[in-house]
């Protein structure tokens, strides 16, 4: 990620950024993307940014990248622990301001924060908690999210990617002024890079985490009810997750052994050849913030079909003009059908998906964020001391770091660099019983 050019503020703010993951976590996404290119950003217009995650395998504690550090403590549960008992020893600085990432458990910074706070949600986690967890737990997930958050983060900024986000947040209580919607951007196929043309084998892809509310089987039945009709159909599956083997599993008993392949995760550079050389996109998921890939593909000239009431989906996906929106499984199949075996259907889909996704740029969402956060602190801060100096001149209370490790890193243990498959057996933390299983 190259950080955007910008005039740098006369003077620096302290912007500490607390997030699940990062980019190079293995099921890093759509998320982090936009959390570090707004980094790197507020990085290259004068800020001193800090990101807070987890840490993964192959990951070190402590990283700078694009003009911004990165410090990781902690795993899947016992980050959320590590941000409150670090904010609480000094040891993450005293920031101007701290944008906390809510990928439905939240961090509650605002209880423990003495300077303002922007609270970053992609979506509501309404539909994705009964699906994951079972009913005790998805009752209590819910309260937390919907009931105390709010209540915490009560007079504080939020930021969305879309206006559906918006109103269920004002469902939630959140007033409407107070949330600002900046919507994420695309990077655009680099000059010189080369032309990836769609294949001669119908291909439909689909991309992002193997986890229940991405829906991927509705995917893979979907090709199992058009392979008489389009007889050399193949479906490109990218990404990975606890619930893969589910999936294979499927794709096994509907007999689609030659016509599905599971590539786990991959670089950006293969992700943006399936983009470019597939028929369609198919994006069955229950839900989604934006939709990122959405329009990555669009760039392709790659359309998609979604479904309706899917969150941001509606948003990304200009319904007729860049992609189809559906309303149930049936038309689903319908609509992979028409764009499979229409030739003009499909160009013409996707020469709207182009022209749509050069609409939104990084660039802008930077604009976009850094208004938000001048409107919170002014052009300068305050001058607070960052995370980085703190680490720079001191270790971390021995005894605090064991109080956090005594919450559980196990899931360290399925962690790995960017770019790497690591799928393989489920650890205990991998299960569906844990916060990473929702967006």
């Amino acid at each position: 990620m190259t950080a955007p050019t910008g005039a740098p503020a006369q003077g620096s703010r302290s912007v500490l950024i607390l997030n699940w993951r990062d980019t190079s976590h293995p099921e890093g996404g759509g998320s982090e993307v936009y959390v570090e290119h707004v980094a790197a950003g507020l990085a290259s217009r004068g800020d001193d940014v800090v990101l807070f995650c987890a840490r993964h395998v192959g990951a070190p504690a402590t990283e700078r990248r694009d003009g911004f550090t990165i410090i990781r403590r902690g795993g899947r549960f016992s980050v959320y622990l590590w941000a409150w008992l670090l904010r609480v020893f000094g040891r993450l600085g005293r920031p101007d301001l701290v944008v906390e990432v809510q990928n439905g458990v939240p961090f509650l910074a605002a209880a423990y924060s003495r300077c303002p706070v922007v609270v970053l949600v992609h979506h509501v986690h309404r539909e994705q908690w009964p699906v994951v967890f079972s009913r005790p737990v998805a009752r209590l997930g819910w309260w937390v999210e919907s009931r105390v958050a709010p209540l915490v983060n009560r007079g504080h900024r939020y930021v969305t990617v879309s206006d559906a986000t918006r109103q269920e947040l004002t469902e939630l209580g959140v007033p409407r002024d107070q949330i600002s919607v900046v919507h994420n951007g695309t990077t655009p196929p680099l000059p010189g890079s080369p032309l990836h043309e769609p294949t001669h084998t119908p291909t439909i892809a689909v991309v992002g985490r193997l986890v229940p509310h991405k829906r991927v089987e509705l995917a893979l039945d979907a090709v199992a009810e058009l392979l008489p009709e389009i007889p050399d159909l193949h479906l490109l599956v990218l990404g990975h997750g606890w619930w893969e083997h589910r999936l294979v599993e499927h794709a096994h008993a509907l007999g689609l052994h030659d016509h599905v392949t599971f590539e786990g995760f991959v670089d950006e550079a293969r992700k943006h050849e399936v983009l470019g050389t597939s028929w369609v996109l198919a994006v069955p998921s229950l839900k989604e913030g934006w939709g990122l890939v959405v329009v990555e593909a669009a760039a392709h000239a790659t359309p998609a079909v979604a479904f309706h009431g899917a969150g941001g989906l509606e948003e990304s996906i200009e319904d007729g003009i860049s992609g189809l929106l559906v309303p149930d499984e049936r038309a689903f199949v319908a609509a992979l059908r028409r764009l499979l075996t229409d030739p003009s259907a499909r160009d013409q889909l996707g020469r709207g998906a182009r022209h749509h996704a050069m609409r939104y740029t990084w660039e802008a969402t930077v604009e976009g964020f850094s208004e938000v956060v001048d409107s919170v602190t002014g052009p300068v801060g305050r001058g607070g001391r960052s995370a980085r100096a703190v680490l720079d001149d001191g270790t971390i209370d021995g005894r605090a770091a064991r109080a956090a490790d005594a919450g559980g890193d196990a899931n360290d243990s399925q962690g790995g660099k960017r770019g790497t498959d690591h799928r393989g057996d489920q650890s205990p933390e991998d299960a569906p019983t844990h916060s990473d299983s929702l967006r």
